[in-house]
């Protein structure tokens, strides 16, 4: 970058933002061109920088010398820099307003008043050690095409300024901008672009001038001289430091934390109450704060309006918004969901036969209150199929792939497992390490601890195989063990009035056979005491006598409601994430409600986002290497919130936990969430699926070595973890630069005190002090894969009318354990849009960020790492062409894709996006 050393006026910008002393005006006087007649407002100049600040108008008295700031012998000192801003075209913002205020920014436009820059300069005056002024002009309006506005500022810079470090911005229309890059044309050394892709706010709205900093990338200790107060600023700025609480408006960029507390409406309904997560009985980790007020009914919990703050930055893009997001969502929960319970009179209504379940796919379901053109139409191709040209719409669902090559697959026991390694929740199964099995619950409230499958009945079962203590001594024998965690909600869960629903602890026992396939051995249902019962539980196994034979499908169904809720509710919201990596490998493209809004992939990750906002600048590299994978997650969020896991919203309808869905997961977080377990190497060790073996690849040898999910994304996690470490290397070559970065220990101890509040006296947290540690090692067809069970199973303590009904007609019993044909449909409805790729996905590894292609170390990782991605998808069509892989290769089977790093727009099952962004 340009460097000239020349004699230019000095001002300190701290000093002027504390005194608000006026600013100096000054015209370049240069003859060149800047938008007609209106030449000399297009080429102001200001002294006098007061930070982010509106400038004042220049005092008459000024002379002409104060004003130009360099008289006309030293005109050639000074180079001519031209600006070019590229603004995007939004329907919401600039460019589309038909109000008064548009009248207002045209005139602006005309008069080349739409956008006031200052080039901050990186260093301070060497000689007096003050901060340069800034060099100030209005850009004009130049350009339009379909995409973009073209808006042009011209500056004379002194060849004294030195290297440019940073430009302020005030927005001078009444409407927000949406500002994508700015070029600075005219150095000798090349164009210096800076890449903002931010929402500027108008100034009307706030007076605080926004700051873009290059793209270069600096540690604190590192920072110019003449940037520091800038970047000190910019993040208080983004704490709120001096805001009056408030309930947040639309263009703030505030970050802050704050508990659960929104998610029920007491004073709508005092049943929709919810308890606040987020205290020391329910832990949770932290959400963005809005500072909406609180309610009338319960002074702890906060009222609920139409739209949930987020910081502006983080919101949907207008193309993200017109094929997902909050108003495709909004949609499908106001307009077809209320147009399905206008069509089912019968909101417990099941399915009378399996044909009637095919008729969603085949036929559709009547849809007479939607209308039948407009954005819903536009939105949802797939979803929804418009008739003739009347004004009635069918609901009508794609057939899911594994249904068009095996439509009977639900009911396989081969299928039945085979998801536990290459379904919806591939990180559910455990090695089986102790024995016999024994609940960890108090026998005195929750009945005796141990468990109804027995030796007895494991031999039964694998006895041609391996005798049992082989079996177990050779890590044969794998459980999906929801016991403990379900069996304390039974009778709550049981005892809800207005849903038809039921709950058991469960456990899911299986056997490796020697083709590295699992084979089903049991599963136990519990019911603890209560209500003047004593418990009941049973061992349902793979049987060849009809009785039994109907039993085992059905508590197949109630043991995948179970699997199915509990993985909406706690592995999405954990996030496999690892120090500052933070992405996750939980499957990213499933058809499946969870991957929207589930522990793991979300809820732990928002605490990051704000930290990083927070307590990372943005021109700190750890900021710029998260940075793009935070991008969409906290409006997913909120979004979540005020239509998904709400009082009343489709969690709490459709899934087996009822309303006490979100409480669940709070207590999935307190019991089993851990920020060292995280990482996927380390999480298959503690799971017994992996063990430590510098011989085998990945230096893991696995347990099952047929587990596509593990295989494939471990090869995903190694070129990750390959980036991240030659990235944070690079920028912490000595374990003391991580020590001594302020930001960066700010950050983590934010992260834990704060984000994670009710696990902050956690003893395994790690200590950030080393470069090492900071880099640290078929949802849509409800017969296979149920959201929930409805009734008990026929053999919890029967009358002899209900035997004798289930004995007579089976078929029915497992129809009405299926969700009602509403809870189906409104399910496979929001399935279909929650499930889409956006046009504008970005996914890993697939366009390279501006401040990583300036460092040709970085860019060349970066490369290596984007090299490594292509070869993953080659190697995962190589596995699924294997034959000898049965886990994800044979009839009727379909490939499995989950992993592969890339994905056209759709529902495709596969690609991994950039960020949580669906």
């Amino acid at each position: 970058m340009l460097k000239p050393q020349v004699h230019h006026h000095h001002s300190n910008p701290t000093q002027s933002l504390l005194t608000r002393r006026p600013a100096v005006f000054a015209t370049t006087g240069d003859g060149g061109d800047s938008g007609g007649s209106f030449l000399s407002l297009n080429k102001l100049s200001m002294k006098r920088c007061r930070c982010f600040h509106a400038a004042a108008r220049p005092p008459p008295h000024a002379s002409m010398e104060a004003m130009t700031g360099f008289d006309q012998a030293s005109s050639s000192t000074t180079t001519k820099v031209k600006a070019v801003i590229k603004v995007q075209v939004t329907m919401g913002g600039v460019i589309s307003s038909l109000d008064f205020t548009k009248g207002l920014d045209d005139i602006a436009d005309l008069l080349g008043k739409s956008l006031l820059l200052e080039l901050v300069a990186a260093e301070v005056d060497h000689k007096t050690g003050l901060t340069k002024d800034t060099i100030k002009h209005y850009a004009h309006r130049s350009g339009l095409d379909l995409k973009d506005v073209t808006y042009v500022a011209e500056f004379e810079v002194p060849k004294d300024f030195g290297e440019i470090g940073a430009i302020l911005i005030e927005n001078e229309h009444h409407k927000e901008m949406y500002l994508e890059t700015i070029d600075l044309e005219g150095f000798p050394n090349g164009t210096i672009t800076l890449n903002p892709n931010s929402w500027v706010h108008s100034k009307f709205d706030n007076r605080e001038k926004r700051i873009f900093f290059t793209n270069k990338s600096y540690l604190p200790s590192q920072t110019p001289s003449g940037l520091k107060v800038f970047r000190a600023k910019d993040l208080a700025s983004l704490r709120g430091d001096g805001v009056l609480d408030g309930p947040r408006k639309k263009y703030d960029r505030i970050y802050d934390y704050d508990v659960y507390n929104d998610l029920g409406d007491p004073d709508r309904k005092p049943e929709w109450g919810r308890p606040v997560l987020g205290t020391k009985d329910f832990p949770y980790p932290r959400r963005c704060k809005t500072s909406r007020p609180r309610t009338r009914s319960d002074p702890l919990s906060e009222s609920r309006a139409s739209g949930v703050y987020v910081p502006r930055d983080e919101a949907f893009s207008e193309l993200k918004n017109f094929t997902f997001s909050a108003k495709t969502v909004y949609s499908v929960m106001h307009a077809v969901v209320p147009s399905l319970q206008t069509c089912m009179v019968d909101k417990e209504l099941g399915f009378p036969h399996f044909t009637a379940i095919d008729c969603l796919f085949n036929e559709g379901v009547h849809l007479p209150q939607l209308q039948h053109k407009g954005f819903l139409g536009n939105a949802l191709p797939r979803l929804l199929k418009f008739v003739g040209s009347t004004q009635n719409n069918m609901l009508r669902f794609e057939i899911p792939e594994r249904i068009h090559r095996d439509k009977f697959f639900w009911m396989k026991d081969e299928e039945f497992c085979r998801q536990a390694l290459a379904g919806l929740n591939p990180c559910a199964i455990q090695l089986v390490k102790e024995w016999p099995l024994k609940s960890k619950l108090d026998p005195e409230v929750y009945g005796p601890p141990e468990s109804a499958i027995t030796k007895e009945i494991v031999e039964q079962v694998i006895g041609g195989f391996i005798p049992f203590e082989q079996a177990l001594e050779k890590k044969k024998l794998f459980i999906i063990d929801y016991h403990d965690i379900l069996l304390p909600y039974v009778n709550k869960v049981r005892e809800i009035e207005d849903m038809k629903t039921t709950l058991y602890g469960s456990r899911l026992l299986m056997f490796l056979t020697p083709s590295g396939t699992l084979r089903p051995v049991a599963i136990e249902l519990v019911r603890p005491p209560g209500n003047g019962k004593p418990q009941w539980k049973q061992a349902f196994t793979p049987s060849w006598d009809s009785t039994a034979a109907w039993l085992w499908k059905l508590a197949k169904v109630h043991f995948l409601s179970h699997d199915t809720g509990l993985h909406q509710l706690m592995k999405g919201y954990e996030g496999q994430f690892s120090g500052f990596w933070r992405f996750s490998l939980e499957p990213p493209s499933l058809t499946l409600l969870g991957q929207i809004f589930r522990l793991r992939t979300h809820c732990c990750t928002e605490p990051y986002i704000i930290a990083c906002n927070r307590q990372l600048s943005a021109m700190h590299p750890i900021y710029r290497l998260l940075h793009p994978h935070f991008r969409y997650t906290m409006e997913i969020n909120a979004l979540a919130r005020e239509s998904l896991i709400n009082c009343g919203g489709i969690i709490e309808s459709c899934f087996s936990p009822g309303k006490y869905s979100i409480e669940l997961s709070s207590v999935a977080y307190g019991q089993l969430w851990r920020f060292d377990h995280e990482p996927l190497p380390v999480d298959l060790v503690i799971r017994g699926m992996a063990e430590e073996d510098p011989n085998s690849p990945h230096g893991l040898k696995l347990a099952i070595e047929d587990y596509p999910y593990a295989n494939d994304g471990l090869v995903l996690w190694d070129a990750i973890k390959g980036w991240v470490t030659s990235y944070v290397d690079h920028y912490y070559p000595k374990p003391e630069h991580v020590a001594s970065d302020e930001e960066l220990q700010a950050w983590w101890t934010e992260i834990r005190t704060r984000g994670h509040e009710d696990k902050k006296d956690e003893p395994w947290w790690p200590v950030l002090e080393t470069h090492k540690t900071l880099s640290y090692d078929y949802g849509g067809y409800i017969p296979g894969r149920s959201t929930i069970a409805r009734v008990k199973m026929p053999s919890e303590d029967p009358t002899e009318e209900q035997w004798e009904t289930f004995r007579h007609r089976p078929e029915e019993q497992l129809l009405a354990t299926f969700p009602s044909q509403l809870q189906a449909s409104q399910v496979m409805s929001v399935l279909d849009v929650l499930s889409n790729h956006s046009p504008d996905e970005e996914y890993i590894g697939e366009k390279m960020e501006p401040a990583f292609e300036l460092n040709p170390k970085i860019k060349a990782a970066y490369e290596v790492f984007a090299g490594r991605l292509k070869e993953l998808e080659g190697i995962i069509d190589a596995r699924n062409a294997d034959i000898n892989l049965k886990n994800r290769h044979g009839v009727g089977i379909p490939p499995y894709q989950l992993l592969k790093p890339y994905s056209k727009p759709g529902v495709t099952g596969m690609g991994v996006p950039n960020s949580i962004s669906i």
